[in-house]
């Protein structure tokens, strides 16, 4: 069987890994980075090359204008903050920009060899250009700012532009510092009236030290990736060409990719990227400790790890297995995050690590009362599937198990929790959108050059006959958008959350390059874009996502975080109309939708939301920081301001009551840990906002019994 992913991955390579915070680890062996096989590289970019021409949905001209995107990538993906090339480095490497075509057509590599000998030659003057600029204290009563809006920034026209670039960012490294240790003096002589602070003096020499140690680190971390490190981010600059979904693994990459999270594993249960310098989120783990903690977010960027009555120890430019060695441990034991949010405050975050069950990763229901009557609401965190064990459980056979014993109970209506749902399996999609409709198709899929295949459900049960309200947000993605699409075309559900879906319409498949080429050592593998989903409306959920009915503000409107803000997307396109029966299902489904719309905009807790999500963005905006101490402390105040502002603008008390369905108290009563994480699961349920609007919505839909309209 073929191992479809409907699925957010981001790209799995050494300078970008997504590794599960569990201690489920793979080591790296580091060598140098000299070409300890060229046959093999040859081998690599040879077969690589055929699998994209001829396997890839829309492969793409290996030409001139292809040349230059790969030329413009890889110099970007080496110095991405202008750090180590000067002018003059460009205009040698430009002798390449229409030539790599040529060049990959004939395995030769000539490109990447020369631009790492001179990346090898600056990382090395550049470590003497921080020492220096760090032996010496800073001026900070001078007026001078720093830029870091790094994409729009030139390279700088020469060594002596580019030392003066570096002493501006070690200042600002210092600044930082500075200003937390002066915090902390602040704080100890308020809790003893005996403290005698240290002076400025001592701090500032205290701030160059940690952040030389700092940037000494980053550099023993960086000198000890090897040439398959190196050459992967190379070859990846080629592949990710073809869309943003399409990468290729190196071998040990291929491994921390195929690790399976099943069982019990210790950790926080979070997902961590390593982008530039920093550790930051990008998935919390349903059910997990940091999930149930809640203050710990996507997007938060975790600068200091300290255990229990231990010192903290900075992990800014650490390599991301060390940092993960540092954040997880034993279960009860306590880790402490000093953490930048996404809204640029600092907050230091205590976390009681925990076993990360995958049970929690699989669907789970709860029963909401309101107004006397009683609602289901599911969560299904992604879509999930044990390809090697047919009799394994899926989310299709799981939701159809909830969704019985929520009948049982005699429910009103059934909220579907589809928020942060990156997706999963196309199959169980499918079989969980037959739940709700009697027969007909969910999904149109189309290989390339191929007529689409419609893909149907063909049970004639209808197991879910009531009211349905299915909520989104940007980040409900793939499989998510394919249920969700599938029911707004029937208009068999309402749908509710942000404008719109993240817009990933794409399959892929993961191809061992081994399978093609007979080569002794392991090629590795590339996750390759095979195929195009669409709507049964015909339209693609490509960039466009799925527009919800009912648009409710959040932190993430205004942030760029869908497909459509990615690089390369596929595009949007139609294909013709499946045959299908709009179902005309509620008597009351134009009344409902208006009425919380209405109820949306004059409300002032969403209002409240909005205008923090339009401060978020512009504070995202800002790249220009003061290097003065004084106006620096002045911004940082402002800014601080600005957040208080908005510290209580997710605390919402809704008067819903939730519980467990009948069927799960017998667990709950065996299982203290299954009854913390559910009450802690409605606790929140009671908090959010959005939930309280879905459940309102789905206590005034009045669906219409036996009446379905045929408009082909």
């Amino acid at each position: 069987m073929k191992k479809y992913i409907f699925s957010l991955k981001r790209k799995a390579q050494i300078l970008g890994a997504l590794v599960v915070l569990t201690g489920v680890l793979v080591g790296f062996t580091y060598e140098p980075t000299t070409n300890p096989d060229p046959k093999k590289d040859k081998v690599l970019v040879g077969v690589l090359r055929y699998i994209l021409k001829n396997g890839h949905y829309e492969p793409k001209d290996i030409d001139d204008e292809f040349s230059e995107a790969v030329y413009t990538k890889f110099i970007d993906e080496m110095d991405p903050v202008k750090r180590y090339f000067i002018k003059s480095d460009i205009h040698d490497f430009e002798q390449f920009k229409y030539k790599i075509d040529d060049q990959l057509k004939r395995e030769d590599l000539s490109f990447y060899t020369y631009v790492m000998e001179r990346f090898e030659l600056r990382l090395e003057e550049t470590r003497t250009y921080y020492q220096e600029i760090l032996s010496q204290p800073f001026d900070f009563d001078k007026k001078e700012k720093i830029e870091m809006n790094y994409e729009e920034m030139d390279f700088a026209k020469n060594q002596n532009v580019l030392i003066d670039s570096w002493r501006k960012q070690m200042k600002f490294n210092v600044l930082n510092r500075l200003q937390t240790l002066t915090a902390i003096e602040e704080d100890k002589a308020k809790e003893d009236k005996n403290y005698k602070k240290r002076d400025f003096k001592t701090l500032e020499i205290e701030a160059r030290e940690k952040t030389l140690e700092n940037i000494n680190d980053f550099y023993e971390r960086i000198t000890e990736l090897d040439h398959t490190d190196w050459f992967s981010t190379f070859v990846n600059c080629m592949v990710e060409e073809f869309d943003p979904h399409t990468t290729y693994f190196a071998p040990r990459i291929k491994e921390q990719f195929d690790i399976n999270i099943s069982g019990k594993i210790e950790g926080i249960g979070a997902r961590l990227q390593e982008k530039n310098d920093y550790t930051k989120i990008v998935e919390l783990i349903s059910g997990g400790p940091a999930w149930k903690q809640g203050d710990l977010e996507v997007g938060d960027i975790i600068l200091k790890v300290a255990q229990k009555d231990s010192e903290s120890v900075d992990i800014v430019g650490m390599r991301l297995d060390d940092a993960i060695k540092l954040i997880k441990g034993k279960k009860g034991t306590e880790v402490i995050l000093t953490v930048k949010k996404v809204d640029n405050s600092i907050q230091k975050i205590t976390i009681v690590r925990d076993v990360v069950e995958l049970e929690e990763t699989f669907v789970k229901s709860s029963i909401a009362i309101k107004d006397g009557k009683k609602y289901g609401v599911i969560n299904l965190p992604k879509f999930y599937i044990d390809f090697e064990n047919p009799n394994g459980r899926n989310s299709g056979s799981d939701m159809e198990k909830e969704i019985e014993a929520l009948k049982k109970e005699n429910i009103d209506g059934l909220l579907i929790d589809l928020r942060n749902n990156g997706g999963g399996s196309l199959k169980t999609a499918i079989d969980i959108g037959g739940l709700f409709i009697e027969q007909g198709p969910i999904v149109q899929v189309k290989y390339r050059d191929n007529k689409p295949s419609v893909k149907k459900d063909s049970d004639s049960d209808m197991q879910w006959d009531g009211s349905l309200v299915i909520l989104v947000n940007e980040l409900s993605a793939s499989a998510s958008e394919i249920l969700a699409a599938a029911m707004q075309d029937y208009n068999r559900a309402v749908i509710l959350g942000s404008k719109q879906t993240y817009g990933k319409g794409t399959v892929q498949n993961v191809i061992p390059l081994n399978k093609y080429y007979n080569y002794p050592d392991d090629l590795g593998a590339v996750k390759l874009t095979i195929q195009k989903f669409y709507r049964i409306n015909g339209g693609s959920t490509q960039l466009e996502g799925v527009r919800s009915d009912v648009t409710m503000p959040d932190k993430y409107s205004y942030v760029e975080i869908g497909e459509r803000d990615q690089k390369n997307p596929l595009g949007w396109d139609k294909i013709p109309r499946a045959s299908y029966e709009e179902m005309d299902f509620y008597k009351n489904f134009d009344e409902v939708v208006n009425n919380s719309r209405q109820r949306i905009s004059e409300s002032d807790e969403f209002n409240k939301i909005n205008e923090y999500a339009i401060w978020l963005k512009n504070a995202q905006d800002n790249n220009t920081f003061s290097l003065n101490f004084d106006t620096y402390l002045e911004e940082d105040k402002k800014h601080q301001s600005e957040i208080d502002q908005f510290k209580d603008v997710f605390k919402h008390e809704s008067k819903l009551e939730f519980r467990s369905p009948e069927k799960e108290l017998p667990l709950i009563a065996q299982d203290s840990s299954l009854a913390a994480k559910r009450e802690a699961w409605h606790e929140n349920l009671t908090k959010d906002i959005y939930i309280d609007e879905a459940l309102k919505v789905l206590s005034e839909l009045e669906p219409k019994k036996n009446n379905l309209i045929a408009k082909k």
